[in-house]
Parts: structure tokens; C-alpha cells; sequence
């Protein structure tokens, strides 16, 4: 069970949270309340087909996998798993993910169909090509903040588009930064595209995409249709948006442990009390706005 549980990363199912943003974003959680069971059915449908793709990607990878010294120890790599089980098991979760999501909302479907597609094609060659490997990350995020307002059938803001993809880039520059360090340490290539990137294009970048994110976000929460919609105070928890783009340069640049975003997330408990300070900080402002 363990070796199945690390084959389909479900630790990684929490990057599908962002199908919650824009009911989050929206202010309409009491509104929409019944909404949240719909989008937790969505959440698990993009789960499932999240992992297809990471089977699908642990089947093609598999001989450079074992040069990796962390990824040795997947499931195909190490022999634990069979492949023609996983390929079983990933056809299986795709047609069941596809079902439930036509019965859920047939543009759903489409939705989830183009997320497939898109990193079915960036598993198969585009990983392989510097730039467009980590903007098809940052837009596969992007697909689950519109299948987040999909859903429930709610306006989805530029903003949180603009914002949700600058996010992604940026935590796709750190992920490529740690591939480029294993590369100069051991000289073993860990994919292709590492051609394409050395530590100071991605340092540059990585700084310039956080403080994108960050002016973005504050523009944001000042524009007016926000301003009209949820009040003028939010502009407030741009601290927190501040604090987690700096904690996370931090993790990058001075502790060096960029590799997994997923893992961070789970383990650093400063990056989970500035989450959570938004969350709370976000909706008191807007309770306060709707109270008024």
C-alpha cells in the first residue's frame, strides 16, 4: 500500500486545493454553500487524473529515475510495482475521473480533458523544452482555478488568473533550481531541459516572478471592482502574501531545499501559520465589509 500511496502522490493532491480559490476569492462561502461538496467532488476528479499523469510520467522516466538519488526510490524505479499495473490502475482512475466529472458538470469535463491532454503532451516531450516545461506547469494551476468557478458557475477574476500562474512560475523556477544544483553536484542530467537554465537565470527569475506576485496581488486588492465587491481593507493581507514570497526565497536561497513545494508546505511550519493567517485574516476583512 505504501509503494501504491507513493505512486499515485496523493501528498501532491493538495496543489488541487486551488479549485477552491475562487469560491474563496468570490466572498459567496455562505452563499454558495452547497458548492463546497460539488468542488470537493471536483477536487477529487483532478486528484485522480493528477495522478494518471504522474504514473503515466514514472512509466516514460523510469531508467532516468534511477540515476536520480531521491527519485530512485519511486515505485517503477525500484521495482516495487509492476508497470503493467500501474498502466492498469491509471486507466481505471482516468475513465472514473472522466465519468464523475461529465455527471458533475460537462464543462467540468472539458476542462479537466484539456489539463490532461496539456500534461500528457508535457509528459511524453514538452518537459523537455526550457520555459515551456514550467509555464505548462503554471497553466495546469490556472486549469484548476477555472474548473474552481466552473463548477459552481462563478465569475472567475483576471486577477486571481494573473496571480495563481505568476505563483506556479514561480515555484517552477525553485523546483527547476534544485534539478540545476543536483546536475552541478553529481553532473548527472536529470531531464533535458536543464540545458536551458543555470542558477543565476534562475535566481533572477525566481526574484522577479515573487515580486510580480506581490505587486500583483496588492493591485488586486486595491482595484476597484474589489474594492466594490469585498470592501477596502483587504489590501491588508498583502502582509502575508509578502511574509510567504520571502519565506520561500529563504527556503530557496539560503537553506537550499527548493525541490518540493508540496513538502514545504507540509513540513515548514512558518510557510502553514502565514497560510493561515491569510485564510483568517481574509475572511474577518470580509466578514467586516458584509457586516457594514
Amino acid at each position: 500500500m505504501k509503494s501504491y500511496y507513493q505512486l499515485l502522490r496523493i501528498s501532491h493532491w493538495t496543489k488541487n486545493l486551488f479549485l477552491f480559490l475562487p469560491l474563496f476569492f468570490s466572498g459567496l462561502f455562505i452563499e454558495h454553500a452547497l458548492a463546497v461538496l460539488d468542488i470537493a467532488i471536483g477536487f477529487m476528479c483532478f486528484s485522480l487524473t493528477a495522478s494518471v499523469v504522474y504514473i503515466i510520467n514514472d512509466v516514460k522516466d523510469v531508467e532516468e529515475d534511477r540515476l536520480h538519488p531521491e527519485k530512485k526510490n519511486r515505485p517503477f524505479a525500484a521495482g516495487n510495482i509492476k508497470i503493467i499495473s500501474g498502466v492498469i490502475l491509471a486507466i481505471g482512475l482516468l475513465v472514473i475521473s472522466m465519468i464523475i466529472a461529465y455527471w458533475l458538470q460537462p464543462a467540468f469535463l472539458l476542462v479537466l480533458a484539456i489539463y490532461f491532454l496539456m500534461n500528457l503532451a508535457y509528459s511524453l516531450k514538452l518537459k523537455h523544452v526550457p520555459l515551456l516545461d514550467i509555464s505548462i506547469i503554471a497553466i495546469g494551476f490556472v486549469l484548476r482555478v477555472v474548473a474552481g468557478g466552473v463548477i459552481p458557475d462563478i465569475f472567475v477574476s483576471h486577477w486571481i488568473l494573473l496571480m495563481t500562474f505568476l505563483l506556479a512560475l514561480f515555484l517552477g523556477l525553485a523546483k527547476r533550481r534544485d534539478d540545476v544544483k543536483i546536475f552541478m553536484e553529481s553532473g548527472k542530467k536529470m531531464r533535458k531541459s536543464i540545458d536551458g537554465y543555470n542558477l543565476e537565470f534562475i535566481n533572477a527569475g525566481m526574484v522577479i516572478m515573487g515580486g510580480v506576485t506581490i505587486v500583483a496581488y496588492i493591485m488586486y486588492t486595491l482595484s476597484d471592482e474589489v474594492v466594490e465587491r469585498l470592501g477596502n481593507h483587504l489590501y491588508f493581507t498583502s502582509l502575508f502574501v509578502i511574509l510567504g514570497v520571502l519565506r520561500y526565497l529563504q527556503i530557496t536561497f539560503v537553506k537550499e531545499n527548493s525541490g518540493n513545494p508540496t513538502k514545504i508546505l507540509l513540513k515548514d511550519i512558518f510557510i502553514q501559520l502565514i497560510l493561515v493567517g491569510f485564510i483568517l485574516s481574509f475572511a474577518v476583512l470580509l466578514y467586516i465589509n458584509k457586516s457594514e
